[in-house]
């Protein structure tokens, strides 16, 4: 037989919560420990100062919230913690105005390369590296991941340190999970999120992060934590918010648990041979870096080509843009972040905070970047043709990209999966 434990209704739920106490103590039958929201009606919404659909979405989020208590409570979710997480929760508009906008134009990766790997943030992550030398070097020790690419991931994430976000971690979550778009998602990273909290790991004032529940200074969403996170300066807490030891041992540890090659290079900006097939450019075709050696594939500077057992010729701006090629480690930041872009961006602001060059080659900076709307035509185009490119959703994915591919090689284009305005109009005519 269980304890009877009494509700205790969170601040957002009070404008309403007497009026469902009322409302129990008339009823014969044993109470509920959870109270049932009054009918939204004009006066209900006048008591509680807000507007009837504004008193409809807290009192659903107040139900979501009771319900996934009583999920985490049969996880092991103590009442404390249950009690700490939600007794001040609140929906965020902003985490579900920003989890729902699509912008209409995609970034070019030459845009996105600039902004990262700007002069000031080279420079600034160079300060970094050297205040917190010592702690980077315990990291790179342990972990083996060089204390560049771990500088370079803090700069991306938060700018080390300036922005990592100021939304309570719980209250974003839990957000999303009413929301519903991707409440399964967010069931998992909160009921992760609950767990750190019990365990004391971080005050719940302090869990802050993104609007999309990644927190502290690297960017860990809960899950991460959990898998992760390292107490590296032995204080019992994990505390990627403030214990710089901490910080730079868990980003190391991710990424070591994730692939990373210790002294092997993420890769090297390559100059190709004359008649190079463009769809060679394929993460699908790996082979050591002597084989592409063979093949003409050369660094810019002359230099022998880095040892990479499994390398791939990877162009993000198609035919017409630099060439790399890119290894495990590169493809370990992808588990960071899963995004090519991302991972380039990374990789080059770690090669220059450790004093190495940029992009050397030209970017196609004349090419404009297709809308969702027209990467949507391009797909449909491409499915009437015979090239199947999947469903219009306006993402460039595989499909898409392998798709393009087969219907520039049908007409003697470099077969580099890049699409393009001018190829849109030529899709388009008949």
């Amino acid at each position: 037989m269980h304890a009877f434990v009494p509700f205790r209704p969170p601040r957002r739920w009070r404008p309403f919560a007497t009026l469902a106490a009322v409302a129990l103590t008339a009823c014969a039958s044993p109470p509920s420990t959870t109270p049932q929201a009054p009918a939204v009606t004009a006066d209900a919404a006048r008591v509680a100062g807000v507007s009837m659909d504004e008193l409809a979405r807290q009192q659903g989020f107040a139900r979501w919230v009771a319900n996934f208590e009583d999920a985490a409570r049969a996880a092991g979710v103590d009442e404390a913690t249950l009690h700490l997480a939600f007794d001040d929760a609140h929906y965020v508009p902003r985490a579900v105005s920003a989890d729902r906008a699509q912008p209409e134009f995609t970034r070019t990766v030459w845009d996105y390369v600039d902004l990262i790997v700007s002069p000031n943030r080279v420079q600034h992550g160079q300060q970094k590296l050297a205040e917190v030398q010592a702690e980077l070097d315990a990291a790179t020790a342990r972990y083996g991941v060089p204390q560049a690419t771990i500088v370079a991931i803090w700069g991306m994430e938060s700018d080390y340190g300036g922005n990592f976000g100021d939304i309570p971690t719980i209250d974003a979550l839990a957000t999303l999970g009413f929301e519903g778009r991707r409440e399964a998602w967010a069931k998992q990273q909160l009921m992760a999120a609950l767990k750190i909290l019990q365990s004391g790991d971080i005050a719940r004032a302090h869990m802050i992060g993104s609007w999309a529940g990644a927190m502290g200074q690297t960017q860990f969403i809960p899950t991460a934590f959990l898998s992760f996170a390292v107490d590296a300066d032995g204080d019992g807490k994990r505390d990627i918010w403030g214990s710089m030891a901490d910080v730079t041992a868990s980003t190391a540890n991710f990424l070591a648990s994730s692939g990373w090659q210790t002294g092997q290079a993420w890769g090297a900006e390559v100059r190709l041979p004359d008649g190079f097939d463009a769809g060679r450019a394929d993460d699908a075709l790996r082979q050591a870096s002597a084989q592409w050696a063979a093949e003409g594939v050369q660094t810019l500077d002359g230099t022998p080509l880095p040892e990479l057992p499994d390398g791939a010729i990877f162009q993000p701006a198609g035919a017409r843009g630099p060439a790399f090629l890119v290894g495990a480690n590169f493809r370990t930041l992808l588990r960071y972040n899963n995004s090519t872009s991302y991972a380039l961006a990374v990789s080059l602001l770690a090669q220059r905070i450790a004093g190495g060059p940029g992009v050397q080659g030209a970017w196609p900076r004349d090419e404009q970047p297709l809308t969702r709307d027209q990467l949507k035509t391009l797909q449909s185009a491409l499915n009437d043709r015979g090239f199947a490119a999947g469903a219009p959703d306006g993402q460039m994915g595989p499909a898409t990209r392998q798709a393009l591919r087969a219907w520039q090689r049908s007409l003697g284009l470099p077969a580099d999966g890049f699409p393009t305005l001018d190829q849109l109009t030529k899709l388009l005519t008949p």
